[in-house]
């Protein structure tokens, strides 16, 4: 077998679905504005807040959200995003592509379905469908990724002032 024939057998997708349900105390708005402004999102949603980050969000249909991330002189994490529908205060729904250093580990397909809730609060209900990409198989890892994050957006909501 040639070499490019080895590199076409160890290609594989693995598709995962997984949906995760927050509740918070803070109304629809604010909690889609956690997402859709830069400078509120760079407050909560990152892995690790000692990795330096590059982020850029043109939050809007169409839009484009790049970022670049990772531990100081180790492997790059890069997300490249598209967004395809935006509701205020709603739903958003995206599109990313992961990749670590130069290798692309997932395509993914995430939806943001965010409801009023009790006493005022809002029900954000998240899905993402991935396709994980050529022996990648840590769909558990990036469902607890994105529970982190989720967890860090609760933090970040009880901090910021109702006017925020």
């Amino acid at each position: 077998m040639n070499i490019m024939a080895a590199a076409v057998a160890a290609r594989s997708v693995l598709h995962a679905t997984f949906t995760i349900e927050r509740v918070y105390a803070a109304a629809p708005g604010r909690v889609f504005a956690a997402f859709a402004d830069a400078e509120a999102k760079r407050r909560w949603f990152f892995c690790d807040s000692t990795w330096p980050v590059e982020h850029r969000l043109e939050f809007r249909v169409g839009g484009r959200e790049t970022i670049r991330t990772g531990p100081a002189g180790g492997t790059v994490h890069l997300c490249e995003a598209v967004y395809h529908d935006i509701v205020p205060d709603q739903r958003i729904i995206y599109s990313y592509a992961m990749l670590l250093d130069q290798r692309r580990i997932s395509v993914s397909l995430a939806t943001l379905d965010f409801q009023a809730g009790p006493d005022g609060g809002t029900r954000l209900l998240l899905t993402e469908q991935g396709a994980f990409l050529d022996g990648w198989t840590d769909v558990a890892g990036r469902e607890e990724g994105t529970r982190i994050g989720l967890e860090n957006l609760a933090a970040d909501l009880r901090q910021q002032s109702p006017a925020a």
